[in-house]
């Protein structure tokens, strides 16, 4: 029976994945195979020896050592796509708030407790309405930095409101071009994307690469004007270098999901408690994604939506037995788990072997469950890092 240690508050719909009869899941769990979480911070946690797998229910994974538990043989997963669609629609929202009167004419409503004659109110409201007049996002210009499974269902939905959409993602990969609409204009460097947009909405991941990638040199190339919304993460924006091009007017309004103390009180940013992918809807979508990885690589071996090991999947034949093992991606690492099957006479009916940066991970399917020995031998192999029998 596989052991599953929960953190945080993990949907119901998620947690009813695990066969009961092969899986004992729960928040105290000891010796686990694989843990399920949300935002729990694994960095400064002790590794059980035992654990084999982490799946995060959610996109980012900043609260996963995500190297560190690669160099032990421990798969990470994540959920990307799984809360895009609530995700998408904040985007529209945070729009529509920043374009809109709507905030500071709710609270001009609200001033008015003291009237009693509806009349006199209505009459007031209507004298006062210029005042919290706005524009429409029709006609306007949206660039999207970042075109993955947020930022392709956030240029669907401008396109539907009749916005003109632009996009840059140095990172594209196959999957997420074919989602991409062909109404979207793809640019060539964030630049030109900035110096062309009304609005800009982020949906890049959390990384060294990306950090701080909207700073002062890049806002200087900005529309003046122009409305950013940082629905991603907060290290990807300078958060001096947007107070200054909001003080200097170049940008006109910061819609984020993260706020920092400096941002508050102000008129001109629009800042909410990181609620982006906080629907019931989505916790459910991102548990039961996260759980179904668990299951599917724990019970065959398989991995989809890693972000540290390849993605790797092989179909199962009835009657034969599976070897899966990770190692450093250096040469000669397969040769010598096959010289290992070899010598003790086991015998391969089919295998998978993928690499990803300084890892690689292989499926064997083999005739007959293979001896403890053969096990013990691929394991003590050089440059292997854990091999088990799934």
């Amino acid at each position: 029976m596989f052991k599953v240690r929960t953190y945080n508050q993990i949907s119901v719909k998620g947690l009813e994945q695990f066969p009961r009869q092969r899986f004992e899941v729960g928040g105290d769990i000891a010796h686990p195979d694989a843990f399920l979480l949300r935002s729990q911070k694994l960095h400064d946690m002790a590794v059980p020896p035992s654990l084999l797998a982490v799946a995060r229910a959610g996109a980012g994974v900043n609260n996963v050592p995500v190297a560190e538990y690669g160099r032990q043989g421990i798969v990470v997963f994540n959920t990307p796509g799984a809360n895009a669609n609530a995700v998408k629609e904040l985007v529209l929202a945070g729009m529509m708030l920043a374009t809109r009167g709507i905030l500071p004419g709710i609270a001009y409503v609200q001033t008015l407790t003291h009237m009693r004659d509806a009349a006199e109110m209505s009459a007031l409201l209507e004298k006062e309405k210029a005042r919290f007049a706005g524009g429409e996002l029709k006609g306007k210009t949206l660039g999207i930095v970042g075109l993955g499974a947020i930022g392709s269902m956030v240029a669907d939905m401008a396109l539907a409101m009749g916005m003109k959409v632009l996009g840059f993602d140095p990172a594209l990969s196959i999957d997420a071009a074919w989602r991409l609409s062909n109404a979207v204009t793809r640019m060539e460097n964030l630049p030109s994307l900035l110096a062309r947009s009304d609005y800009v909405s982020l949906h890049v991941p959390a990384m060294d690469a990306t950090r701080h990638m909207i700073n002062e040199d890049a806002l200087g190339s900005i529309k003046k004007g122009a409305i950013l919304l940082n629905f991603a993460r907060e290290t990807i924006v300078d958060p001096a270098a947007v107070l200054r091009a909001l003080d200097q007017g170049r940008l006109s309004r910061y819609v984020c999901d993260f706020p920092e103390p400096e941002m508050l009180g102000r008129g001109d940013i629009i800042a909410m408690p990181h609620i982006g992918a906080s629907t019931e809807e989505s916790e459910e979508n991102c548990a039961v994604a996260a759980a179904n990885q668990l299951i599917e690589y724990l019970e065959n071996g398989n991995i989809a939506n890693s972000v540290n090991f390849p993605a790797v999947s092989m179909a199962r034949v009835a009657g034969t037995s599976r070897i899966t093992f990770s190692n450093d991606n250096v040469s000669g690492v397969l040769g010598n788990v096959l010289s290992i099957l070899a010598e003790h006479q086991v015998n391969v009916i089919d295998m998978m072997n993928k690499s990803r940066a300084d890892l690689a991970y292989n499926i064997i399917d083999v005739q007959d469950v293979p001896p403890a020995a053969v096990l013990v031998a691929i394991q003590a192999a050089a440059h292997v890092i854990r091999a088990r029998v799934a």
